[in-house]
């Protein structure tokens, strides 16, 4: 058992290296996770703030993790589509004449993904800090921010995985992480859920960007959280859960 586990690691290692390696390489993605961040947080903080109305908040601060959000997202088809394209050019196959676990290459693609959150992440806070994002949270806040955040980016990486395992192409797979995008501008991320109407407001209340964003800016800016923080711990181990059994067994059944 202890030999199994000790093969598992030293699998997901050499493949989150290579996962990591391929991204490097991509000016692509390295513009998606570090520019593309820098200007999304530019434009609302700028453009929008002077037309947005959230109470005595300033729309820096309502904001910051709504955009987080939103690039972690955008930052995670690429998982996606690295995923695919070993799927569709026989790197897989290639795979399957060597001894590597199965669960060290989904490990691989999802760890890589979450080093290009984390980038995405670091660019959206220094810039939001430049525009006059002024968080009150404690050092405690902080620390537990810190770890919503890597499960969260642990969750959407995996789930990216699971879009790259399931499509039949590298565009198709960019395409099935596209409501990852969205679901940000249709939660808490960029105006109350009270100023909505109707079906938007509903949607914006149950779905699983709501808790999280509203988590993140209670711990940012000291406010009352309420269960937002245990509905966003609940929604994210159950994606992450969820999406790395299904994308064993789908994993399992394309290489059978």
């Amino acid at each position: 058992m202890y030999k199994l586990k000790t093969h598992i690691i030293a699998d997901a290692w050499i493949m989150f290296k290579r996962s990591l390696l391929i991204s490097l390489r991509n000016p692509e993605a390295l513009l998606v996770a570090t520019i593309v961040p820098f200007l999304v947080m530019f434009l609302f903080g700028t453009v929008f703030g002077s037309i947005a109305n959230v109470g005595e908040l300033n729309y820096i601060d309502f904001i910051v993790p709504g955009i987080i959000l939103q690039s972690i997202g955008q930052s995670s088809q690429y998982s996606a589509m690295n995923v695919a394209a070993d799927m569709t050019k026989g790197v897989i196959d290639r795979f399957r004449t060597m001894s590597i676990s199965k669960t060290a290459v989904i490990i691989g693609h999802a760890g890589a993904g979450v080093v290009r959150n984390t980038i995405s992440t670091i660019t959206i806070i220094s810039t939001a800090f430049v525009l006059g994002f002024r968080p009150h949270g404690g050092f405690m806040n902080w620390l537990v921010i810190i770890g919503l955040l890597a499960l969260v980016s642990i969750a959407i990486s995996l789930l990216a995985v699971m879009c790259g395992l399931l499509s039949k192409t590298v565009e198709g797979s960019s395409g099935l992480m596209l409501p990852l995008f969205i679901l940000p501008f249709i939660s808490s991320g960029f105006v109350p859920v009270d100023s909505m109407a109707g079906g938007i407001k509903w949607f914006a209340e149950i779905q699983p960007m709501t808790p999280i964003i509203d988590s993140f800016r209670a711990l940012t800016l000291d406010l009352p959280l309420g269960d937002n923080l245990w509905m966003a711990l609940a929604w994210s181990v159950g994606i992450a859960v969820a999406a790395f059994s299904f994308s064993i067994q789908i994993y399992k059944r394309r290489i059978s």
